[in-house]
């Protein structure tokens, strides 16, 4: 069995073992004897594969995990404030027009405009809110309106 099956046996071996242990090394090791067995594939002796194995598996231990590990310590953005409004669905309690109206959100009533200045959304309607400028919410109805 030549050697590059090998490497690629090797890959394979750590590539499951990554997805058992999440640890990022195992997989980046797995990428490393892939480089090392298509090296091999394409007629490199045994020298070149294993100095392409180390160079790969360096360069992805000492440069690529520390990377990957910063970002997966990160908290996920939250939204808070108004910022957490956006996306959320209300109802148009005065008519909304382009200028100006009220619509009922989270609970609270607030101003509003719709995003569209030549629509007018009639009382009862329900609206996507696609931004909060200031103390307005700028909406848009969520069906069409006759």
């Amino acid at each position: 069995m030549p050697i590059w099956v090998l490497w690629l046996i090797a890959a394979a071996a750590l590539g499951i073992a990554e997805v058992y242990t999440l640890t990022l090394a195992l997989g980046l090791l797995a990428v490393a004897a892939l480089i090392a067995g298509i090296v091999g594939a394409v007629g490199m002796g045994f020298a070149v594969q294993a100095a392409a194995f180390v160079i790969a598996s360096a360069a992805g231990l000492l440069v690529v995990r520390p990377i990957a590990k910063r970002h997966m310590r990160q908290p996920p953005p939250l939204r808070s404030g108004t910022d957490r409004l956006v996306g959320q669905s209300a109802v148009v309690v005065d008519e909304v027009t382009g200028e100006d109206g009220r619509v009922k959100l989270s609970g609270e009533e607030w101003s509003a405009r719709c995003i569209d200045e030549d629509t007018v959304i009639p009382p009862g309607t329900r609206v996507d809110v696609m931004e909060i400028e200031g103390a307005t919410a700028v909406v848009y109805p969520r069906e069409a309106l006759p």
